[in-house]
């Protein structure tokens, strides 16, 4: 079986509700967070996840996710890698896009990227990286990471340029599947947040 790869984002911050730009910023998660990734946790548990015996389990180093990891039921079998951190925004860390747009008006992240930090390429690069990682194994992986690079992960796996990732959005404790159809990569499941209802 050709291997999937399931994508956790992290529960919800401070920063996230308020729609703030999140990078390389440790923010812990609000106690609605916890709930989510405690709910995300309990849904990957029983069935048809059954825990997901064999899945190999990575995260990023942030705590708002590796928290999300740790409630959900995976930190023993987790290993943090610094690439599924995410995006580093420069200039426009800790930013709103209004806030944004007062400086930079039209600005566009997806196209016009950020001042300081990494670039498009970079961060295509880097969801690059992930996806010949996951693909290199017969065996399923799971990580627990951030909105941006976990759509930038999404738009490579389907051999999208890096910029298709405006049009997948993922909120806070979503879970998504990119797996095959007809032996192309596909999207079996997208920002499904069921477990939170």
């Amino acid at each position: 079986m050709a291997p999937r790869i399931l994508l956790a984002r992290h529960g919800q911050t401070e920063w996230s509700l308020l729609g703030r730009h999140t990078g390389r910023t440790d923010i812990p998660l609000l106690d609605e967070g916890r709930r989510g990734a405690k709910l995300l946790g309990e849904r990957l548990h029983r069935g048809p996840w059954q825990g997901l015996p064999g899945v190999e389990v990575r995260t990023s180093p942030l705590v708002r996710a590796s928290e999300t990891c740790e409630i959900a039921g995976f930190a023993e079998r987790a290993e943090p890698w610094d690439a599924l951190m995410e995006w580093d925004y420069g200039a426009y860390e800790g930013l709103t896009p209004p806030q944004i747009q007062d400086i930079r008006p039209g600005w566009f992240i997806w196209r016009d990227g950020v001042p300081d930090g990494e670039t498009l390429a970079q961060l295509s690069d880097r969801a690059d990286e992930i996806v010949n990682w996951a693909r290199s194994a017969d065996r399923d992986v799971l990580v627990f990471a951030h909105g941006h690079i976990l759509r930038s992960i999404g738009a490579r796996w389907l051999g999208e340029d890096v910029s298709f990732a405006s049009r997948i959005r993922l909120d806070p404790t979503s879970l998504s599947v990119l797996g095959w159809a007809y032996g192309a990569p596909a999207v079996e499941r997208w920002n499904d947040t069921g477990h939170l209802e």
